[in-house]
């Protein structure tokens, strides 16, 4: 069964429906490959799902150790080549309140992060950049 169902607007722009929850993201062309640039553009949302599932992990191992995970944001940086036109780099710059925290729930989380599905589901060309500021 699937689970998302994505239609074609037109003007280089997409309507992507999440069928469990109705929940739908348009896409839009970036202005440097003939669109808009108004909405996410595909590959936004590449890099975005990285930052998100390093996050949701993230989350999954504080609640399974037991801790609270506080102060948690990113911001997520998208380099692109062409020929071919991809995406060469992700830097994923994470900021975290880490002094409630042992060292152990600290690597713990850090190690999560680099380990979700996504991180290990993108084409291994593809760097992943990834550092933590503890506050």
């Amino acid at each position: 069964m699937a689970t998302i169902e994505t239609i074609y607007q037109g003007d280089l722009r997409t309507e992507a429906k999440h069928l469990k929850s109705g929940v739908q993201v348009i896409t839009d062309a970036p202005t440097d490959n003939h669109g808009k640039g108004e909405l996410f553009s595909p590959t936004d949302l590449v890099v975005t799902a990285l930052t998100s599932c390093m996050m949701t992990l993230m989350g999954i191992s504080a609640n399974n150790h037991g801790f609270e995970l506080k102060g948690l944001s990113a911001k997520t940086t998208k380099i692109m080549q062409s020929n071919p036109r991809r995406i060469s780099k992700i830097e994923v710059e994470f900021e975290m309140e880490t002094g409630h925290l042992e060292e152990k729930y600290v690597k713990i989380l850090k190690k999560a992060a680099l380990t979700c599905p996504v991180a290990l589901s993108l084409h291994p060309e593809i760097e992943q950049a990834v550092s933590f500021l503890e506050k």
